[in-house]
């Protein structure tokens, strides 16, 4: 997948000091914090599931995911709802993240390919590094931020 197919518009959100991106077609909605259902047995950054109009969707919270200390829900914490494509096709989930920022149009020279960090740091879900007014925003494959076997076992918790 070359840089010019990454270009085009991004939700951008913060995790601390982290700006991330995800393509806009991704995003469902983008709905605050709700009272979220602990499933047992899910692995520490799936929070639970929600119910969101009668759908039943599974959370999982992004700074527990990349291994960020957690932080206390504030009134700018927020839930976004993407649609991630698996082996047994797609699945609305729930990403908790510290705030939403904007939507950006992220032009293909203002993209960067990741940086290897050399074989031990899964760096699969990173679509590529956008440099915009003298910051770093991350560009998440969010298809790919979950392996197959965490997929699995959002399936099984919705």
């Amino acid at each position: 997948m070359g840089e010019i197919a990454n270009a085009g518009k991004y939700l951008t959100f913060s995790l601390g000091e982290e700006e991330y991106g995800i393509g806009i077609l991704k995003v469902k909605e983008i709905i605050g914090m709700m009272p979220i259902t602990p499933v047992p047995q899910t692995p520490r950054f799936v929070k639970g599931v929600i119910n969101l109009r009668g759908k039943v969707i599974p959370v999982v919270d992004l700074r527990l995911k990349f291994s960020m200390p957690p932080v206390d829900y504030t009134e700018r914490t927020c839930i976004i709802v993407v649609e991630i494509k698996g082996a047994s096709g797609s699945l609305l989930m729930g990403c908790v993240v510290d705030s939403v920022s904007e939507v950006l149009n992220i032009k293909a020279e203002e993209i960067e390919a990741s940086p290897a960090f050399g074989t031990r740091v899964h760096t699969d879900y990173i679509l590529g590094m956008a440099k915009m007014e003298g910051r770093v925003k991350i560009l998440l494959d969010i298809d790919k931020v979950l392996t197959t076997e965490e997929m699995d076992t959002l399936i099984s918790a919705a």
